[in-house]
């Protein structure tokens, strides 16, 4: 079995991604734990609220379109939560309008990242820089 990678920014963090596409869901996890973090995970947005406050991850990747309560929507829940308002949100959206990126800084996301414009090591960079 290889040794964990205790190298790596994100080893022992906890990342917790919301993401309702199970094939790009199991492609982050699979780079994620790579990088040995502690990973969570929630396909929709109910969930993830109550997830988000039980768990207390480090840093969250969250998808705008969701079944249910939208990206923005639970973004705006975490927010208003006093155990979770300071945790780093990157957005991780096939939504690139200047309105919906707009929206997620207004809301307070670190970033705006959009799906068909980022590699798998790019969105690991972004985490890694969030959490510097």
């Amino acid at each position: 079995m290889a040794e964990p990678n205790t190298s790596s920014p994100l080893f022992g963090k906890k990342i917790m991604w919301i993401e309702d596409d199970k094939f790009l869901s199991d492609l982050i996890a699979k780079r994620l734990s790579s990088e040995n973090a502690t990973l969570i995970h929630a396909a929709d947005g109910e969930s993830a609220v109550s997830l988000v406050d039980k768990s207390l991850p480090d840093i969250i990747i969250l998808d705008i379109l969701l079944p249910g309560m939208n990206g923005f929507e639970v973004l705006e829940k975490i927010r208003k939560n006093d155990r979770t308002k300071n945790i780093p949100v990157i957005i991780l959206s096939n939504l690139g309008q200047k309105s919906d990126i707009e929206k997620g800084r207004e809301l307070g996301a670190k970033k705006f990242l959009i799906k068909a414009t980022v590699t798998l090591d790019e969105i690991v960079d972004e985490l890694k820089r969030a959490l510097a």
